[in-house]
Parts: structure tokens; sequence; C-alpha cells
């Protein structure tokens, strides 16, 4: 055989080869990447949360267990109002604005995970906490999530929804509610996403990141692995994304614990979480302390035995008692 046939059949072989990686990565992307606008869809492929709001909701997608644990009539907010507010570039956001009794209260944004959206009752309990104690709640669907405006279908693990949150804090200072009465509450992609817009808007006063990723791309990595993924895919996906304009490395959530430096950051994660591993909420921690200079044990809380996102459900009356002292302390009095 020739030297240029093998030459040849070697190129046609490389080509083969690039081309299946690229559509098993092409794969790979578009399953972490995905997500369902609406809160998404249960197993038997129904909407999720149909009908939840902060006046009444349930404990659907929660054990039986933890539902047992919590009387939500104590937790409705029936006074809320339906608004519109736009992201800082430009996109249309939907929202409940949930007024406190008290006009000058303060004020919490509420940030939900990749795939879930402000209807999800591991959103609303939070709120509930809040609300009740005399704070002034805004909990906002996320880009391409919810009720909010569908752009590509994809959540970009904070690194556009960020500027989904500080859009949300523009319509509260709008309101004339002053900066330091204004506080950010995030859980999963959307506790990433809170450290993220905290990092980038040095007036957030305070901030509650529950069950975050503290490198996006570690985060991706054990979702690779969950998921059943070649980890060898993964840096294909990441050309992917940055071809869909997603570069998990311009904004990752650690690197903005440089920038919050001094303002009160509560870090929570529940020790049983297999979606993100505990080690993210040790990893803020150990930023958190290294930027101040001294350890501050009370900015990190691991729930014991608790699963992801569900510490309010597992420990309602822990949880509730430091979430209203966290933000008390930082915001003010109600």
């Amino acid at each position: 055989m020739s030297r240029r046939r093998v030459f040849s059949l070697l190129a046609v072989l490389l080509f083969v080869i690039l081309l299946a990686y690229g559509g098993a990565s092409w794969k790979l992307f578009d399953a972490i990447s995905h997500v369902d606008a609406h809160c998404g869809f249960d197993s038997a492929g129904a909407p999720r949360f149909t009908g939840y709001t902060p006046a009444s909701f349930g404990s659907s997608g929660l054990s039986a267990q933890l539902a047992a644990k919590v009387d939500l009539a104590g937790y409705e907010m029936p006074d809320f109002q339906d608004v519109a507010l736009d992201s800082r570039d430009g996109l249309r956001l939907a929202a409940w604005w949930i007024p406190a009794a008290k006009p000058d209260a303060p004020v919490v944004i509420m940030a939900h995970g990749a795939g879930s959206c402000r209807r999800d009752p591991v959103m609303l309990l939070p709120a509930g906490m809040l609300h009740r104690n005399g704070f002034a709640v805004l909990m906002v669907d996320l880009r391409n999530q919810g009720d909010s405006m569908i752009t590509d279908g994809r959540f970009a693990g904070g690194t556009r929804e960020y500027l989904d949150v500080l859009g949300a804090w523009d319509w509260v200072r709008a309101r004339g509610i002053p900066a330091a009465r204004i506080g950010i509450f995030g859980e999963s992609n959307g506790a990433s996403t809170v450290v993220i817009a905290a990092g980038a808007e040095t007036q957030v006063a305070a901030t509650w990141e529950d069950s975050g990723y503290a490198d996006t791309w570690a985060a991706i990595s054990e979702e690779v692995q969950r998921r059943g993924f070649p980890e060898q895919l993964t840096f294909g996906a990441r050309l992917w994304g940055q071809l869909y304009g997603i570069d998990l490395d311009q904004h990752r959530p650690i690197d903005a614990i440089a920038s919050i430096d001094n303002r009160p950051l509560m870090i929570v994660q529940g020790t049983a979480d297999t979606r993100v591993d505990p080690i993210n909420a040790v990893e803020f921690s150990a930023a958190l302390d290294k930027v101040r200079g001294h350890p501050n044990p009370a900015s990190l809380w691991l729930v014991p035995e608790a699963q992801h996102v569900q510490s309010a459900w597992l420990d309602p009356a822990g949880y509730e008692q430091r979430l209203v002292a966290f933000f008390g302390s930082a915001l003010g009095s109600r």
C-alpha cells in the first residue's frame, strides 16, 4: 500500500473519530445544559408544581417524612403580586413581589436552582419563613425557566443568570429600598448564581447560599459521572458551550469570594447531598476564611443528614432561626 493511501486512510479515520467525539460531546452538552421551562416535569411527564403560589403550596417532590415536619399553613403568603422586571442584559423576567407589613422592611431576593422555578416548594418554604418574620420577598424566575423569557433553553452555571439576580436587585432599588436593606438568597445553581452576583455588585448587603457549587467545572464533572457519560467527553462539551456563548471560566463562584470580602455570607449544605458534594461548602468556607484572614465558623452550616436543598424541610425550626437571624443582623430591623 502506498504512503499516500495510508495517509488518506489515517485522515479518514481521524475525521470519523473527531466526528464521533463531536457528536457524543454534543449529546453531553445538550443533556447537562438543557432546562425545561415552567419548572420542568415530573416522572409521569406532567408539569411540576402546577398551581403553587405563595398563597397556597404543598410538598410535591418531597418525601412524606419531610412533608410531615412542616405545617405549611404557617408559611402562606396571600398578599403577593405578579410582577415583571428586566435582567441587566435586557431579558424580561417573571417574579412575585411579596411585600412586608412595613413599607420600609428589608428585602430578600430569591433565586432557584437549574430546572426549577419560583413555584418550587424548596423555594417557597424559606420565602414563607422570611415573610412571616417581617421581610419583604422578591421571588424571580431565572431566564429560560419558570415563566421568564426563553432564549436558548439552557442554563449557564450562573455566568448569565447572575444578571437576572442583579436585575431583580435593580428593581428593588428602584422602589426606593436602600442597598443596605437588600439581601439575596439562592439554592443549588441559584446559590452559585447569587455568590457570583454578590461578587459583581459590591452593594449587595448579604448573601445566603444553600447547596451551591464552588467550582463550576468540578460540578460539571460530578454531573457527568452522575449521568454515566465518559469523563473524556467533558472537553468537547466545554467547546460546545463556548460556541453557545457559555464560558464557565468567566465567572467561577469561588472567585467571587474575594470581592464579597467582609460582607455577610452564609454557606449552607446538607451532609447527605448527593447532587452537589458537600466539599463545595467547605471550599467556599475556606476561601472566605482566607480572604478575611481568620476563620468564622458561624458562616458555615453543614446540616446533618440533609439531602440536596432539603435542609429547610428537614430542620424547619433550625433553618428559620438561622435564616431570620442572618438577614436580620445583616439588613437591620424589620
